[in-house]
């Protein structure tokens, strides 16, 4: 049964503590202790209990206890403290200033996880969280980065022991209003929305933004009234859940849809990243608007495309690498395929390692490395393995010109020392370590 109405009860924010909701709706607060402390300090055992998440912590705060603290004085300067240094972060530039002043563009980064913090269950494991700390790194380098995902209404599923010692998992309705994630609107205030064609019908999906520092992440929800079959609301309801059907149509949404989000959002990107190949399909729906704007062939889009494009391969066995049937996959893009101009053999081609006639189904994998210039695996022996699994995607290519690179994973250090360590190099090393962590010289004394 569907609401009447659905409305958000939250307690009236004092004037002098304004601030904090600012800080709760960007997730630059949770690579910093001293904001992190702010937080804490409203109500410590209500902290734990909302697994720190500070939106939900200021709407499950009394109204007593924030006037309360509207009336310390040495919390309102810690407060301004904070919130002072978080806009001057907001305002500042980062190194990429000094590598291109005025970016004309963004890159876009794809993914269908990301781990930005335990209170958003928008993560599995290393893929998802090497997607966030991506996002924090780049905001703090002031790239011109622009994330695309998934809103998943239960996201992934949490683990717990029964009495007798047996791992169990359950699945946890996520309430959007309690997190940091705010609606797009058009100028009249209706939900801004993209939509896929699929074989049940139009999948729509409305845009939510959460930000990390000064990137943003744009998140497609399928759960809105527009799609009238459950099917098609449950698109964006777990992470990695559901059969085979609802993967391949979370891949649709998340490539082909993410493209036509960012194009709604007026974002044209120089270039497109895609983080592992659930997102590949993004490839195919840049080289479409590419058609069609510039009046090109596929072929040439897809050159276009390819040149633009950066792909990383995570995971070294075949069966981790998606493949989809084709007898599965076909229906999916039988009314997409026209809008390329490619037939059915034509398509089979692009997620084809070797010879799609003969191969059963099509490779997600294959698609990300025929679509991108730049191909990386996630640490120099793991480059090694990818040219050995994907040489035959090049035929006429030695396995030493296979050309996927070793690029060894990052972490966004700030996230990752613990608040007593950091002390400690702040103290004995000073303050260089988290800007500079990778110059020699920073841990020289």
């Amino acid at each position: 049964m569907k609401p009447v109405s659905t409305f958000v009860v939250s307690p009236t924010m004092p004037a002098a503590l304004a601030p904090l909701k600012e800080l709760a709706y960007n997730f630059w607060w949770c690579w910093h202790e001293d904001a992190i402390d702010l937080f804490r300090r409203i109500d410590p055992v209500i902290w734990e209990a909302v697994h720190h998440n500070p939106v939900a912590l200021i709407s499950s705060i009394p109204n007593d206890r924030l006037l309360q603290l509207a009336d310390r004085v040495e919390y309102i300067n810690q407060l301004t403290d904070v919130y002072a240094r978080f806009r001057q972060y907001m305002e500042e530039r980062g190194w990429y200033a000094s590598v291109e002043p005025k970016p004309s563009s963004y890159i876009a980064y794809f993914c269908a996880e990301f781990g930005i913090h335990e209170s958003f269950s928008c993560y599995s494991g290393g893929l998802g969280v090497l997607a966030g700390d991506h996002l924090k790194s780049a905001s703090d380098l002031g790239i011109p980065l622009v994330a695309v995902g998934l809103l998943y209404q239960q996201g992934y599923f949490r683990q717990y022991l029964t009495q007798n010692g047996w791992q169990n998992e359950q699945y946890l309705e996520v309430d959007f209003h309690m997190q940091a994630i705010t609606k797009v609107t058009k100028a009249d205030g209706t939900p801004l929305m993209v939509s896929v064609d699929l074989p049940l019908g139009t999948c729509h999906a409305q845009i939510w933004r959460l930000n990390v520092g000064r990137v943003p992440l744009y998140l497609l929800d399928t759960n809105v009234p527009e799609n009238t079959f459950e099917t098609l609301r449950d698109v964006t309801d777990r992470l990695y859940g559901g059969g085979t059907d609802t993967r391949i149509m979370q891949e649709m949404m998340l490539g082909i849809g993410g493209v036509r989000a960012l194009a709604a959002l007026g974002i044209e990107p120089a270039a497109i990243h895609i983080n592992e190949g659930h997102a590949a399909f993004s490839m195919l729906e840049r080289s479409r608007q590419f058609m069609n704007r510039f009046h090109m062939s596929f072929e040439e889009a897809w050159q276009v495309t390819k040149g633009t494009s950066v792909f990383t391969t995570h995971t070294p066995v075949p069966a981790g690498n998606e493949v989809f049937t084709h007898d599965i996959l076909e229906p999916f893009f039988a009314p997409y395929l026209p809008t390329l101009g490619l037939t059915w053999a034509q398509f089979k081609k692009l997620g084809a390692q070797l010879d799609p006639e003969t191969e059963e189904g099509f490779s997600m994998t294959v698609l990300g490395l025929r679509g991108s210039t730049w191909r990386n695996g996630v640490s120099e022996l793991h480059g090694h393995v990818s040219r050995e699994m994907w040489t035959d995607v090049w035929k006429d290519f030695s396995l030493e010109e296979t050309p996927i690179s070793g690029l060894t994973n990052g972490v966004h250090t700030k996230t990752w020392v613990a608040p007593e360590i950091a002390d400690l190099y702040d103290r004995y090393i000073g303050p260089r370590w988290r800007t500079e962590p990778h110059v020699e010289e920073t841990w020289a004394n």
